[in-house]
Formats: C-alpha cells, sequence, structure tokens
C-alpha cells in the first residue's frame, strides 16, 4: 500500500494571541511541526500543544524559524551558516524539552518558513542546519523541500530525510515554492489542493504556474497552519487521501 505523512506547522499562537485551529488540524495530520519560540510560540503554547499532538498519536518535531515575531519568520534576514547552526540548535533544544517532560520522543525538525526556502537553494545554509540536526540527534529525520539543497545536505550529513511537498502552495519550475506574495501562490480550493496532492504521489509529478511538469518526490505532505480554511483543507485532503487507498502515517511509523 502507498503510505505518505501528512503534516501540519502548529502551536504558531503567542502569548493572549491566538492563531490557527490546533486541535483540529491534529486530528486529521500524522506529524506536526510545532513552532519553537522565534517565529511564533512561546513555553506554555508549546507546552500544550506537544500534549496535545502526543495525545492523538501524532509524532511531534521541532519547527524553528528565523528571530522574527512581527514578520511571522516569512522575510529573509542576512544570516550567516554560524547563525543558522546556534539557532537550529536553540530551537530544537527547546521542543525537545518539552516532548522529553510530556513522557514523548521528537521525532523530526522542518524549518520554518524563510528559513526554509533560503536553505532550499543556499548550500551553505543548508549545511548548517543539516549539520545542527545532526549533531543534536543524528536519529532526527529532516523535513525539507522535495529536490532541494537541503534535502541533499540532509543526505550527505547521514539523516533520514522526508522529502516535501505542499498542499496549499504553487510550484515554480525549478521545484521552488512561488513566494507568497507574487500572485497565484496559495492555493485557496481544497479540491484542488486534493488534486495537487494525489498527482504529486501517484505521479510523481507537479504542474508550476508556467506550466512546466516538474519532477517531485512526496514523501510528506504540508498543510499550513495559518490558513483560516485549514481545518477544512485538512479533512478533505485527509479523505481523498483514504478514498485513494493511501496510507497516512509518520515517516518510519
Amino acid at each position: 500500500m502507498v503510505s505518505v505523512d501528512f503534516n501540519a506547522d502548529v502551536g504558531e499562537s503567542f502569548g493572549i494571541y491566538s492563531l490557527g485551529r490546533d486541535e483540529e488540524l491534529l486530528a486529521y495530520v500524522s506529524s506536526a511541526n510545532v513552532a519553537c519560540g522565534f517565529h511564533a510560540g512561546d513555553p506554555a503554547t508549546m507546552r500544550r500543544t506537544v500534549r496535545a499532538a502526543l495525545e492523538r498519536g501524532v509524532a511531534v518535531g521541532a519547527h524553528p524559524g528565523l528571530p522574527d515575531l512581527v514578520g511571522f519568520g516569512r522575510r529573509s534576514m542576512d544570516l550567516t551558516p554560524g547563525e543558522a547552526y546556534d539557532l537550529t540548535v536553540y530551537q530544537i533544544g527547546a521542543l525537545w524539552a518539552f516532548v522529553k517532560a510530556e513522557g514523548g520522543n521528537l521525532r523530526h525538525v522542518k524549518p520554518h518558513g524563510a528559513l526554509y526556502n533560503m536553505a532550499a537553494t543556499d548550500f551553505r545554509l543548508a549545511e548548517a542546519i543539516a549539520r545542527a540536526v545532526y549533531d543534536v540527534d543524528p536519529r532526527l529525520i529532516l523535513f525539507a523541500l522535495s529536490g532541494s539543497e537541503l534535502a541533499r545536505a540532509g543526505e550527505r550529513m547521514g539523516l533520514r530525510v522526508a522529502h516535501e511537498v505542499f498542499a496549499d502552495r504553487t510550484y515554480q519550475s525549478d521545484g521552488t515554492l512561488t513566494p507568497r506574495r507574487s500572485a497565484g501562490a496559495l492555493i485557496e480550493d481544497p479540491v484542488l489542493a486534493s488534486r495537487q496532492v494525489l498527482r504529486m504521489i501517484r505521479e510523481g509529478k507537479v504542474r508550476s504556474v508556467d506550466g512546466t511538469e516538474v519532477p517531485i518526490r512526496a514523501d510528506t505532505v504540508c498543510l499550513h497552519g495559518d490558513s483560516p480554511r485549514a481545518a477544512e483543507f485538512a479533512r478533505e485532503i485527509r479523505r481523498e487521501l483514504e478514498l485513494a487507498g493511501v496510507s497516512v502515517r509518520p515517516p518510519g511509523g
């Protein structure tokens, strides 16, 4: 049977500010990427989110981002490889502690937002992030954009890499995601999102915004948790995967 991981970014509230519908999302996904306090999240939110995921049998991963609460970690920064290494280790360690305190095991690491996109094309940043994950725990799975520099860096480092595809984003002809500020970057119809996901899994291809057929590897499918319709998307995608006979489970699960 064909299987795939279905992940979502969660734990992105901060203090009195609430973002996303984590409780609903956790009912449909198999892996949760929990914000670690730099781009979003705070200690109490991290603890609650980790507990909720573990109670539902959802695999927990660290979601380290750039130190940019105002920009939600989606603005690029002039970052050295050493800085990327340090902030990745720091955030993995913070979330690992909460997972450990709740009696669970940290399963994976997925960089967030601009850090993720920068590492997808920047060899030096990709190497630094992969090294950070390996040095903390070589058993951790690295989630990386399918075919990206980060995926290649993780594989060279000896990490298990889950090549990631996106349900709610469109693609460029080079396999990168369409920048959020560009028209057509987001897929706003859950039916279209489900179709894209199934094609990536079944055929290993995605159609870019200019019509190019891009080869892609789908080990894990991401849905962004901050979308107003995230729960609706998650429900539709999970339903279509099950109807298509695709088993949903965490990498290695």
